[in-house]
């Protein structure tokens, strides 16, 4: 872990005391959890948009039955 020095008001220091305290945890553990929501991580943010597209795939429908294989005549033309 990397040690860090940071200036809050009183009053955020009394509500960060009182939601570590009705969590039973440390003042850095809900710090923490406050980052990783406002901050997430890049690769995790990653993986939920693919598994959001991967989920999505497939529930759609064309209409025409012959997308997967014209789908090279169905883009360029007209019968979309």
């Amino acid at each position: 872990m990397i040690r860090t020095q940071v200036s809050l008001t009183e009053d955020q220091m009394r509500r960060l005391r009182r939601e570590a305290l009705s969590r039973h945890v440390s003042l850095a553990a809900v710090i923490r959890d406050a980052v990783d929501r406002v901050v997430p991580d890049e690769d995790a943010r990653r993986l939920d948009r693919v598994e959001t597209l991967l989920a999505a795939a497939g529930t759609a429908a064309s209409g025409t039955g012959s997308v997967a294989r014209d789908h090279d005549e169905v883009l360029a033309g007209d019968r979309w």
